[in-house]
């Protein structure tokens, strides 16, 4: 089973902030029910070092409930920090408002609650490689190391590359990567630029 959020290749806090979503009919949360939270965390799992696609497929529906409200509450926390970073006025993404601290905290508790480290491997004769390693699992883990990844993220600099999506109706984050990227996607630019013919060209017959 796919994923319905979009993945665009963004660093994994961002994805995971991406997890709603929106089109024409509405907003939806990609993370609404266990079935939800099973597809995502196998779509992103090739992308991380703590779990695997099968790690995910083996949980039970209990263990899915609670890693998605786990989920679910990171990615609130960092969609209220990316809102504070990019002064986001979006109504239709206020999805995770609240106070800055609490989302602090509860992006800290996260990084926190699954123990995870670095571990080298160095066999005579071959190149050393790190990996990681951590307690309890894998899946649990893989959360807590994307909210270690957030804090990097809002903590440095790579913070001010993060963009909200003004495209029509859209309620994404991105990282600026480029000089002349504007939009999350090039469905959103393209939708934009309708947007802006269109207002042009009723003010011309106006």
């Amino acid at each position: 089973m796919d994923t319905s959020a979009p993945l665009l290749g963004e660093p994994l806090p961002v994805e995971l902030m991406n997890t709603v979503w929106a089109d024409r009919d509405g907003v939806y949360d990609a993370l609404i029910d266990a079935a939800g939270t099973s597809a995502w965390l196998q779509a992103v799992a090739p992308r991380t070092d703590l779990m695997t696609p099968d790690d995910v497929a083996a949980l039970p529906s209990s263990a899915l409930e609670q890693l998605g409200g786990r989920l679910v509450d990171l990615r609130d926390a960092l969609r209220r920090l990316a809102a504070e970073a990019t002064e986001d006025a979006r109504t239709a993404a206020a999805n995770g408002a609240g106070e800055l601290q609490g989302a602090v905290a509860q992006l800290n508790r996260a990084a926190g609650d699954t123990p995870h480290w670095s571990a080298l491997s160095w066999t005579s004769g071959r190149q050393p490689s790190r990996h990681l390693r951590a307690e309890g699992e894998a899946a649990a883990a893989a959360i807590s190391a994307i909210a270690d990844e957030a804090i990097t993220l809002f903590g440095q600099d790579t913070r001010h590359q993060l963009r909200a999506c003004l495209g029509p109706g859209c309620v994404l984050y991105f990282l600026k990567n480029h000089p002349r990227r504007e939009w999350c996607s090039a469905g959103c630019g393209n939708r934009a630029r309708s947007a802006r013919h269109y207002q042009r060209h009723r003010r011309a017959t106006a």
